[in-house]
């Protein structure tokens, strides 16, 4: 039959037909949208892809690769201060090179092959806004950052690798401590319209570049918000929902509460496809955490207590019937063998809850150099035999906080503390209180960025092989791996 012997309506179903089948390609890119089967979407309290088919995401965060941290790469304070020194040490030609060739290992084939083989489909990718935009040049995006993210999505996505695309470390910072790159010990990104209309910008570029890429699972808009007045979290996230959903009309939010996403009263309307995280780390599995079940800060901790307080943290997902994904959670890891065994059970008891909720998870972390990952760089490696002696130097001055005590430098804190107590009864600074405001100007800023310098030192005079040698240290082929976490998180062992 000839189109012309058709009437009006048939001819007009077809034309509606074509150009819908034709708005069904898209890349990953950007372009046209894909309602590939695979893509997913909220229903009810639960993610479901397009066929119905409920999905939970299970996985690792991808820390130390996009976004740095200090106790998973190595160096001390925060990551602006340590890339300044290095690129003061090795000139821009040097420093390119490192970097290129870090990332190009940080994350290959290899290490998507193996996270599938766990049974896992879910990676979580931190990234920092520096990549992708100068603080000089504010608001001009660098198209070229993107070829490491992209790369990471897609090798992903070749092996069934659903992946959260996360924004760690905000313009101004929004939060009080290093994981946000905060140099200082205020969020400043509360109180400066410029760096929210930035990250407004930044989401809208990230949404539109993939909009059509069915295996990025949605945007985890801010990492661990903490605005101390309480006043902005929601009205900026409404700003940047509206934003993103503009540029990005398919895919799914995850949204953290305040105070390092804990807090989720502020939230006064629900959105659709959106999926709320909180991060629900347990007391006994900090470094400084002692025996479980016993008395940790002051209560006893044990599987109950581990049950309620994911409750509580919890409470407003599960009184608003919305999906909930434990964005970040898991022990850190003593090197004595009692001590994890116990930390051990704290994260079989943690995904036992996650089990009974049916919720999804996403632990913290993948790899770092032994502490809390599930791989972890050997100690003969290029870059672990340069920094041996300085990581024991900064273990010992207690510079990191998440991977190290105060236990050596307590002659220093200790007037310090006394004499808050007794001039400042009353001083009680967010998020944490006076004690460890203390701990953070001291150990984490003061001290660490003391050492800053030392670290980046010992990159001076190597060659541009040296340099390529430290990178490659960072490929999957020099990590241990974790074989009892392997175990757990696979399933094998709960």
């Amino acid at each position: 039959m000839k189109i012309k012997n058709l009437n009006f309506l048939t001819c007009l179903a077809i034309l509606v037909l074509i150009f819908s089948c034709s708005n069904q390609k898209r890349n990953n890119k950007g372009g046209e949208i894909s309602m590939n089967e695979n893509f997913l979407k909220v229903s009810g309290n639960q993610i479901v892809n397009q066929k119905g088919d409920t999905v939970y995401l299970r996985g690792f965060g991808l820390g130390g690769m996009l976004h740095l941290e200090n106790f998973i790469d190595g160096y001390p304070a925060n990551e602006e201060a340590m890339r300044q020194g290095l690129l003061k040490v090795l000139g821009e030609k040097k420093y390119n090179l490192f970097f290129r060739e870090f990332y190009n290992n940080y994350f290959t084939e290899a290490d998507a092959e193996y996270i599938h083989g766990l049974g896992l489909n879910l990676v979580r990718i931190p990234l920092n806004y520096r990549l992708f935009e100068d603080d000089m040049n504010p608001g001009i995006i660098k198209e070229e950052s993107f070829e490491h993210l992209d790369r990471v999505i897609e090798l992903c996505a070749k092996y069934q690798i659903y992946t959260i695309i996360d924004l760690h470390a905000l313009p101004g910072a929004q939060n009080q401590h290093w994981h946000s790159d905060n140099p200082a010990h205020q969020a400043y990104f509360w109180v400066h319209k410029d760096f929210q209309d930035r990250v407004l910008h930044l989401w809208e570029v990230i949404a539109e570049r993939y909009k059509g890429q069915p295996w990025v699972a949605g945007y985890d808009l801010i990492n661990e918000p903490a605005d101390p007045t309480r006043e902005m979290v929601f009205p900026y996230y409404k700003q940047l929902y509206e934003a993103v959903r503009r540029a990005d009309p398919n895919h799914i939010m995850f949204i953290e509460g305040n105070k390092y996403s804990t807090e989720f009263d502020i939230f006064t309307e629900i959105w659709d496809d959106v999926v709320y995280t909180n991060h629900d780390y347990a007391d006994p599995g900090f470094i400084d955490g002692v025996d479980y079940p016993g008395y940790s800060r002051g209560r006893y901790v044990n599987k109950d207590t581990l049950e309620s307080d994911f409750i509580k943290r919890s409470e407003f997902m599960f009184r608003n019937n919305v999906p909930l994904w434990v964005g970040e959670f898991g022990p850190v890891y003593t090197g004595v063998p009692e001590k994890d065994e116990m930390r051990y059970q704290v994260l079989k008891d943690q995904l036992v809850n996650y089990d009974k909720y049916k919720v999804s998870w996403c632990i913290w972390l993948y790899k770092d150099l032994g502490l809390q990952a599930i791989l972890s760089q050997d100690e003969n490696t290029p870059y672990m035999k340069l920094i041996n002696a300085f990581l024991k130097k900064k273990n010992f001055l207690g510079a990191d906080a998440w991977g190290s005590t105060d236990e050596n430098i307590r002659q220093a804190l200790s007037p310090l503390e006394e004499l808050f107590k007794r001039e400042f009864p009353e001083y009680n600074p967010y998020p944490f209180g006076q004690k460890m405001h203390i701990a953070l100007l001291v150990r984490h800023i003061l001290i660490a960025e003391a050492l800053t310098p030392e670290y980046c030192n010992l990159f001076k005079g190597l060659t541009d092989e040296e340099l390529i040698a430290l990178a490659e240290s960072f490929n999957f082929r020099n990590y241990n791996k974790r074989e009892r976490l392997e175990s757990i998180l696979s399933g094998k062992e709960r």
